[in-house]
């Protein structure tokens, strides 16, 4: 399905040619082979330390065939983490054993962005440096409980993170994008969504600061402003994107007015001339996404290349891309498994349903033991 400049609608982007999955895209200095994008996915199989093991190369490089790989949130420092087994991009060790995924990536011929993850009050003392209390904009507790070492534990009441702290959490973000750049990352993604802490700066549901970085769109947004600046100016901004999730109540996270807190957002961003705009457009906590929020309005108002997330399929996808909607398709349970989706894409070959048992921690079983198509087939793509 395509859809040509001539007929495309007053206010919809147009195409000068027919897209799809399979039309190479720019990104920023870069020319992507294809538009099916590897989303984000949370694992918990880093090693002590928060160290990537030889197992996530493996499983990275057996997805080197997407037009682009964003790497599961890492955290930007110890007080970032929250939750067992997720990896960090703040030591020499960490710094190492990544360059080894983006090393065989880049020898697969793969383009690889890092997500930089700071969690905020979505952590626990137990996770925390010196069993500290996680930060926070405000001292507001989460709903329901987190994981931990010792199993599920109800989460706590975070700190607010005084004014004076704020510069050194843009510190930790950009020594974060400094050390994914010494890994050899391609870019990085500022994770400004699913109720971590950039998304608790800019929703009113979990910052009431009377400071300059809450109240008004413009101050709740500055944070996410300054954080995004700061990865910029180590990567260059067409090689930085963000990370935004509107219509998401994950993580207890709400906001009075999404319909106009985030075309705000997305207009704001515009300055940068980013590599990216990545939202998650479903709530994955299961609500109705549709309440609040037009998913269109943001497209519209971020000028750059759009990233589309949230349970598309490939006939979803083709539509999106066709209708101009969506510039890029980002695909989570698909690449679970099938590590070589974009082949299965191009034949039309089943794909392997997920086993969802194994999604968090764990070991191969369920990470980089799900079949490739058969050679032949394989071969026909």
């Amino acid at each position: 399905m395509s859809k040509s400049a001539s007929t495309s609608k007053p206010g919809e982007r147009t195409r000068t040619a027919p897209v799809d999955l399979f039309t190479p895209a720019k990104l920023g200095p870069y020319e992507l082979t294809n538009r099916i994008i590897m989303a984000p996915l949370t694992r918990n199989r880093a090693g002590p330390g928060a160290v990537p093991q030889e197992m996530n190369v493996d499983y990275y490089a057996q997805r080197s065939s997407a037009g682009l790989i964003i790497t599961e949130g890492s955290q930007i420092s110890p007080q970032g983490t929250g939750y067992p087994g997720t990896p960090g991009i703040y030591s020499q060790a960490q710094i190492a054993a990544w360059r080894r995924v983006t090393d065989t990536i880049h020898e697969r011929g793969g383009r690889v962005f890092l997500q930089l993850w700071h969690v905020g009050r979505i952590s626990h003392p137990s996770l925390q440096p010196n069993a500290a209390l996680p930060v926070a904009p405000s001292a507001i507790k989460p709903d329901g409980e987190t994981f931990t070492e010792t199993g599920l534990q109800p989460f706590v009441t975070p700190r607010a993170l005084e004014t004076g702290e704020i510069p050194g959490i843009v510190a930790q973000f950009r020594h974060g994008a400094e050390n994914a750049l010494e890994a050899g990352f391609d870019g990085v993604e500022v994770h400004g969504a699913n109720g971590y802490l950039l998304d608790q700066f800019l929703r009113d549901g979990t910052n009431r600061r009377d400071d300059d970085y809450g109240g008004s769109l413009e101050n709740r947004t500055r944070l996410l402003l300054q954080v995004t600046h700061a990865a910029a100016g180590v990567f260059g901004a067409d090689r930085v994107g963000v990370r935004l999730s509107p219509a998401n109540s994950f993580n207890s996270i709400s906001d009075s007015a999404p319909d106009v807190t985030f075309p705000y957002v997305a207009e704001r961003l515009n300055r940068f001339g980013l590599a990216y705009l990545h939202v998650v457009e479903q709530d994955i906590a299961g609500a109705d996404a549709t309440q609040g929020f037009d998913r269109r309005k943001l497209r519209d108002a971020f000028k750059g290349t759009y990233i589309a997330n949230g349970g598309y399929d490939q006939i979803r996808a083709e539509v999106a891309l066709a209708t101009g909607a969506a510039d890029l398709i980002a695909f989570g349970k698909p690449f679970i498994a099938n590590p070589d989706l974009p082949a299965r894409f191009a034949i039309g070959a089943p794909l392997n349903g997920a086993d969802e048992a194994t999604f968090y921690g764990g070991d191969e079983k369920g990470y980089t033991d799900y079949p490739f198509l058969a050679p032949e087939q394989a071969q026909a793509a």
